[in-house]
Formats: C-alpha cells, structure tokens, sequence
C-alpha cells in the first residue's frame, strides 16, 4: 500500500461543495423576447447589444469528468509514495588496533603450527591474529607492527582483507631487531587522534623487554590513559631467557593495569588462541546501525491521469464538433 506525505491535501476534497455552499451561483429572472433575426434587427437599428452573462448547467459528462479529474489532482498534492525495503547501515563505535612484535627474536622455533609443525613464534602470531581480525566483522581495525621502531602498517579500517593481507606481509625484522613497546603505544596514540570512534582499544604483543624506545612504556601508557586507549597486552616467550629475548611479563602487567585492560600469557599456540578468543568476548563489537527507508514518489502518475483525462475529453469535443456531428448541448457547454 502506498503512502502520503501530505494526507491533510485530502481535506481539498470538500473545497467545490463548500465553495457552491459559500458562493451559490447568482441567478436573475429578466423578461426577453426570443427572435431567430435579434443580430441583423439591432445592425438595422444601429444599437449594439450589452453582453450578458450565462451560468451554463453542468453536463453529466463534463461533471464527471471534472470531478476525477480534481480526485487526482488532490491525490497527486497528497504525494503518494511507495516505501522500498529498508537500507541498514552500519558503523562502529570502536577502533582496535593491533600491535605484532617483529624483532628478531620473534624467529624463535617454539611454537607449532595447525598441524602440529615446528613453526617460529611471528608465524603462529600471525595465523591466530588473522583468524581473530576475520571475526571482528564491524570494527575498525589497524595495525602497527614495531621492532626498533614502530610503524603504522595499516590505519584503522572496515578493510579488513587488507588488514589481513598486510599482516600476512609482515617480515621479522622488517622493523629492526629490537623491541621498542613504549614508541608502539606512542603510534597508536597518533593514530587515534585521528579516529573519531568514541572507545578505541590496543592489543600489543611482544616477545620481549622494552629495549629501544624513545618513550619508556610506562610513561607511553599513562598518556594513553589520558586519551582513553585500554590496552590489553600479550606477553609470549621465556621470561628467563637473557638480553633483549626475555620478555618482561612485569611491564606488560604494569601497560595493562594502568590503561585498565587486561594482560594475557601465552607459552603456545593454544593459549593464544585463547587469549585472543577471549579478547573477542571482552571487547564485543560496538555497531551503531542506522536503518534508512527509501521512498519512491507516485504523484506524477495521478497527475499526468489528470492531465490525459481533460485533454482527451477537451480533444474529443472539439473533434466531433469539426467533423459537424450533433453533440449534445452538455458536452458543448462543458468543452467551452
């Protein structure tokens, strides 16, 4: 069923019987003589006759006619409009980055892979991660990956085949062989200047310690607090390892605390798998969906129905009056 934009036009429907009601038609009874000769007299006489006005009788035809004709020109002023099915759209209320170690000592052999091969730590990262962006459907997603620096791979999109296809480009050492946790924070506080999603959250994973940045990690941290950033860290390797290969599951604790997120261990590929898993429960989508309508307008069709329903009659009239048909006196008076 269609719908009006105006349906208060309908109320036009009453405008002819309260304009007859509001100004009837004036009638006057004079005394007149009928003469077939009245024209060539008055020429005779020299006199020229005073018009007069005739209020004609409508025609059953014409009145007819007229009154669907006003039916669809009121239709058409009430905008009839057919609705389209509705246009949902929706956008996400957060930015999630991920941030992937790539110093060197990612290259470690102690992980395993699907099938249970010896695979190094950044390729079971990367495996688990992409299945991980895969189910975040509707979030903005991007990716920073830091070694001696930290650089932004992919800013935060609803792209995600090419977040992933980025990832999945990712080299160890890529970044420089040492690890820089504070300068990553650092990164993904610019780039969350820049996003205008109200909750944005960082998931940093790192196999090491705090090595190479310009900004030491707690102080990077307590700024993303300020900016709202949670950050939820995932510390995977040996903690007793020596050098830059032990990783500081004390500082990884001390990022998540002070920004209010949440620090995960992870020894294998499993458990990372869980930790992400979890991470997908903790930090549900957040989608703002709006749903549009479309509407198609109709009015030209009773319009145009109008239009053709006069002019036909109109035409019809003068057709039968050139061709010298008798036609009644209605219809005469209606198409003059």
């Amino acid at each position: 069923m269609p719908v009006f934009e105006a349906p208060w036009a309908f109320a036009l429907l009453a405008l002819p019987a309260a304009a007859r009601w509001l100004f009837p038609a004036r009638h006057e009874t004079t005394a007149a003589l009928r003469l077939p000769f009245f024209l060539d007299l008055a020429r005779l006489s020299g006199r020229t006759p005073s018009p007069g006005a005739v209020v004609p009788r409508a025609g059953f035809i014409g009145l007819v006619v007229s009154t669907l004709a006003f039916v669809l020109i009121v239709l058409a002023a009430a905008r009839p409009q057919r609705l389209e099915p509705p246009i949902s759209h929706s956008e996400s209320l957060r930015a999630l980055f991920l941030a992937v170690d790539l110093s060197q000592s990612m290259e470690t052999r102690d992980f395993r892979d699907a099938q249970g091969a010896q695979t190094d730590r950044l390729s079971a990262v990367k495996a688990v991660v992409d299945e991980f962006i895969a189910r975040r459907a509707h979030d903005r997603i991007g990716l920073i990956v830091f070694g001696t620096g930290a650089f932004p791979q992919a800013p935060p999109t609803t792209d995600h085949a090419a977040v992933r296809s980025l990832l999945a480009a990712s080299r160890i050492g890529m970044a420089g062989p040492q690890t820089a946790i504070g300068d990553a924070i650092g990164m993904a506080i610019k780039l969350c200047e820049k996003s205008t999603a109200p909750e944005k959250v960082l998931v940093l994973l790192t196999d090491g310690s705090d090595t190479a940045s310009r900004v030491p990690a707690t102080d990077a941290a307590a700024l993303a607090k300020q900016r709202g950033i949670v950050i939820h860290t995932v510390g995977i390797g040996d903690p007793a390892a020596a050098g830059e290969d032990k990783v500081d599951l004390d500082l990884l604790q001390r990022i998540a605390d002070t920004t209010g997120g949440r620090f995960f261990r992870a020894e294998d590929r499993a458990g990372l798998e869980d930790i992400y898993a979890t991470l997908d429960r903790v930090t549900p989508e957040k989608v703002s969906r709006l749903e549009y309508q479309p509407r198609v307008e109709l009015f030209q069709y009773p319009l145009a129905a109008a239009a053709l329903l006069l002019a036909g009659y109109h035409a019809i009239a003068a057709l039968l009056s050139r061709r010298g048909r008798p036609i009644p006196a209605e219809a005469l008076r209606d198409a003059a």
